[in-house]
């Protein structure tokens, strides 16, 4: 009987080590893959679109589909990126999506 409750707990042992291998395999490829947008990443991204209807609050969803903290105001949108804000007006008809401003 001893025996046998060894060989349990050692097979349940091993599914349990095997599962935590695998979660971190898992997330140490997640974290890998992620990486953070950057500003210039941000104005190839307004300048290689181009929308007249945009306004703040469709180009504050399309930055944060794009993986960007940005928020809408009244007219415009801020965006958080690397410790620092920005202020993005969109164009109307001028080309790009917006005109980027550093605060």
């Amino acid at each position: 009987m001893y025996k046998s409750l060894m060989i349990r707990y050692g097979s349940m042992l091993c599914l349990v080590l095997g599962m935590i291998l695998v979660l971190a395999t898992f997330n140490a490829g997640r974290a890998s893959d992620t990486s953070s947008p950057d500003v210039s990443d941000l104005i190839s991204l307004i300048s290689g679109n181009d929308d007249s209807h945009t306004t703040a609050v469709d180009l504050a969803f399309f930055l944060a589909t794009h993986n960007y903290d940005a928020a809408p105001e009244e007219g415009y949108v801020i965006v958080r990126l690397d410790g620092r804000s920005y202020k993005l007006v969109p164009n109307g008809k001028e080309s790009g999506l917006a005109e980027v401003i550093a605060l």
